[in-house]
């Protein structure tokens, strides 16, 4: 197989969770290197995501490292297997790789979970909405870039109405939802587009309002994505250099605590619709 020269986040992961299974049960690479007949260096090319591995090497691999997790074993091998391209390869080479592994991402994850503190869930964006958030990019995005990102971020809010949807669980804080991006009669829309979503048997849209006080995290937009095993979960945070991705043990977590805490502090379901139909009736 050849080498890559650009792997995406999952092939990255892929490449992790080698390395790291091969670290936790102490065997060297030249170990390794020896068992599937390749040369030392091409085993340091998998670990970093930048050469794929066949399904026999990897359960020979989890083998010799004595992983005898079945579920995370078949669930790795998925993940490493090539597949045919998702529609977010169409953007490869005209948009940041980032944004193409947000997509991917998402369009592998079992479940979602959220939270945003200043802005809609990207997911549950107007056009109108998005295209505000866009304008005020810096640099400004050229025209080009901007209608591609455009389409971009349509096209990634349509696997929530696939045929077989994942679970989309968001927590939006009211200074998000009071943000008034585009003007008065885009939020309007926006909100009444949220309540319409939160309809959605896979979608639940929980309130923060600011009178629950203290929250915990920093206040970027977080979202943490479960995989087919609890040890493939991958956390994206946003950032103004791009995305970052995150799936140390204690990292995992730390933010599903943190999820699980503004939870707490949430509105349920029917509240957090009511207060949004308030905040309408307010513009």
């Amino acid at each position: 197989m050849a080498a890559r020269t650009s792997p995406t986040e999952r092939q990255k992961r892929v490449g992790a969770e080698l390395y790291k299974m091969r670290v936790a049960a102490g065997v060297s690479a030249e170990s390794v290197a020896s068992l599937l007949g390749v040369d030392r260096g091409k085993i340091s090319n998998m670990e970093r995501g930048l050469r794929p591995i066949s399904s026999d090497r990897l359960r020979s691999w989890a083998c010799h490292c004595d992983r005898s997790d079945e579920a995370y074993i078949a669930a790795l091998t998925k993940m490493a297997q090539p597949e045919s391209p998702g529609w977010w390869e169409r953007y490869r080479g005209v948009l940041p790789g980032g944004l193409l592994d947000i997509a991917e991402l998402e369009g592998h994850a079992a479940r979602l979970r959220t939270a945003h503190t200043v802005h809609i869930p990207g997911l549950l964006q107007t056009v109108d909405h998005a295209r505000a958030i866009f304008e005020v990019a810096v640099p400004p995005l050229p025209k080009r870039e901007f209608e591609l990102r455009m389409a971009h971020r349509v096209e990634r809010q349509r696997i929530l109405m696939r045929e077989d949807p994942p679970e989309f669980h968001c927590i939006v804080h009211e200074a998000a939802l009071r943000m008034q991006f585009g003007g008065r009669v885009v939020v309007r829309n926006q909100l009444k587009h949220l309540m319409q979503m939160s309809e959605l048997s896979n979608i639940t849209l929980l309130v923060l309002p600011v009178a629950s006080g203290a929250f915990p995290g920093s206040g970027q937009t977080l979202v943490y994505a479960e995989g087919a095993v609890a040890d493939l979960d991958t956390v994206q945070i946003d950032s103004t250099h791009g995305p970052e991705f995150v799936y140390g043990e204690a990292q995992l977590a730390k933010y599903r605590d943190q999820l699980d805490w503004m939870e707490r502090l949430s509105l349920d379901p029917g509240a957090s619709r009511k207060f949004i139909h308030d905040l309408v009736r307010q513009l």
